[in-house]
């Protein structure tokens, strides 16, 4: 058998294709299947984030400890998912789909069963190791179970679609849960983490009934890559995330090393990948432009959007007054709106090119963004006070947050359905688990950086407004806990909208990139073969 990977991209003609797609018994059940796996993976990355000040005050995790409850997570899975991607294509994908479940349900359990933080944070990096081997193969699933066209563009439509309304239904479920008075005396928080247990295991044991196994390759595992990138990535985060916190800043000693190291280590880890024989990343499945732009506008897109839930659920919650299960309700029209926007997408692959489709989902989710950093409250200590002693304050979920939570939604969906199905598209055989490896790993390690980036602006403003407003709030009442929310509430909405702010003008940015480079005309999309046999950027 020719290794495809020792080929040049040039060398490969049209006469090598793409082994036709072996029909499945039950394609309607494998898609169900993958479809639920990868609802479980997504939804976990915000199911927690409603939860968090419960968590916090029953671990007694502190406040900056506590954002790596949604930061491990999505490290660990980002940071993993090139080695899954790479173990399902020399081992099997349904062996890694049906492995990573059951790691994702067994780390689920010791997170719910956690009774201090080192057991819960460890258990959300296992959860993304779990999260990293079933993700890339449940995607690799789809492009080997259906064929080429409509069939398989109504599965990514599916896929895509249960990406992105994961993360909604992640704060819908996780405010239901929180909130929840279990029988059995459990705290609500934990059973966000118990209830993935039983799915995981059901999903697990069903897949070889509904699955086929995908054919094995020869080829050896990049260990020394797999570390460097995994460790340069949280260095990076871990500098973005010490950057923010007052006690530490920019020019703090470990912000900086985390930063340099981190920096010093992805270049090791390129330089790696460009050297060995069997790379983790393949730096030849950057040398297509039009799968290089899809990679980076998948980075910097979720980046953007996994902030918006991040601030705008807190902004509900602890501005708003909304209670957890109300502010997972909040963001039910996200799930709808999504679901809109993929269908048109999907329904407008065929005939019209990605890059229209894909542009203008961003610059819709950029004008979205714009409108939430334009949320005001009355910032004045009477009114600052007034809103804490009346329990309601200015902003109108009606008015300023449903229509463009909608909005970016209907953006998503047009964004996520094409840019799926480009960034994959004529992909080696051999390494069709690895492309899909690299989609999943843009979206969640842009959401970690994107996070920490934009927690980085935020706290400079929370910050700086805070010791602003103190002094005027505290001069017009003397209950400290009255003035403590109030400036509270000013200081966050101040910090909030600027991290809104930024987001918008990185979702302007990924138009730019889509609008630019993004070329292959959705004819292609329609075909099959490797990459050398088409020519498509």
């Amino acid at each position: 058998m020719t290794n495809v990977e020792s080929l040049d991209p040039a060398d490969v003609t049209a006469s090598v294709v793409e082994p036709p797609v072996e029909k499945v018994q039950h394609p309607g059940l494998a898609l169900v299947l993958i479809l639920v796996a990868q609802l479980m993976v997504v939804l976990d990355a915000t199911i927690a984030n409603i939860a968090l000040p419960y968590i916090g005050a029953d671990l007694n995790i502190s406040q900056a400890n506590l954002t790596w409850i949604v930061t491990g997570y999505a490290l660990a899975f980002g940071g993993l998912l090139l080695l899954g991607g790479r173990l399902g294509d020399l081992y099997g994908r349904r062996l890694l789909f049906m492995t990573g479940l059951t790691v994702f349900a067994v780390a689920s359990l010791l997170g719910g069963l956690a009774q201090n933080e080192a057991l819960l944070l460890g258990a959300r990096g296992l959860q993304g190791l779990g999260a990293a081997l079933a993700a890339p193969a449940a995607l690799a699933l789809i492009t080997t179970t259906f064929p080429a066209g409509p069939e398989r563009n109504r599965a990514m439509a599916a896929y895509a679609t249960m990406s992105g309304i994961g993360a909604a239904i992640g704060l819908i479920l996780g405010g239901w849960l929180t909130g929840m008075d279990s029988p059995l005396g459990v705290d609500g928080w934990r059973l966000t983490f118990l209830i993935n247990v039983p799915i995981g295991l059901l999903a697990a044991a069903a897949a070889p009934r509904v699955l086929k196994e995908s054919e094995r390759h020869t080829g050896w595992l990049d260990v020394p890559g797999a570390i460097t990138g995994t460790v340069g990535l949280l260095g990076i985060v871990f500098g973005l995330s010490r950057a923010g916190e007052e006690a530490y800043g920019w020019d703090h000693w470990q912000t900086i090393s985390s930063l340099v190291v981190g920096a010093v280590l992805l270049v090791v880890f390129v330089f790696i990948e460009s050297r060995v024989d069997h790379p983790l990343l393949p730096m030849r499945i950057f040398a297509n432009r039009t799968r290089a732009t899809s990679f980076v506008a998948m980075m910097i897109a979720p980046a953007a959007m996994f902030a918006m839930f991040f601030y705008l659920s807190l902004f509900i919650q602890q501005v708003m007054g909304f209670s957890p299960l109300e502010a997972g309700f909040a963001f039910l029209p996200f799930s709808f709106g999504i679901v809109i926007g993929a269908g048109v997408a999907s329904n407008l692959a065929g005939r019209i090119d990605p890059r229209y489709l894909a542009g203008i989902g961003t610059l819709l989710a950029a004008i979205a963004l714009f409108m939430f950093s334009r949320i005001t409250i009355d910032d004045s200590p009477a009114g600052a006070l007034r809103s804490v002693t009346e329990g309601s304050v200015s902003t109108s979920y009606w008015a300023d947050v449903f229509p463009f939570v909608a909005l970016m939604a209907v953006g998503m969906g047009m964004v996520f359905v094409p840019l799926t199905l480009t960034a994959v598209h004529h992909v080696q055989a051999e390494d069709s688990g690895i492309g899909s490896g690299v989609l999943n790993t843009m979206q969640q390690v842009g959401g970690a950086l994107g996070l920490a980036t934009l927690s980085t602006v935020a706290l400079h403003y929370i910050n700086d407004t805070s010791e602003t407003a103190a002094g005027p709030i505290a001069q017009a009442a003397t209950d400290p806990s009255l003035v403590q929310q109030a400036v509270f509430n000013v200081s966050f909405t101040e910090g909030a909208t600027h991290a809104f702010l930024v987001g918008s003008f990185m979702m302007l940015a990924t138009s730019v990139i889509i609008w630019i480079f993004l070329n292959v005309k959705h004819t292609e999309l329609a075909t099959d073969g490797p990459e050398g046999g088409v020519h498509v950027g």
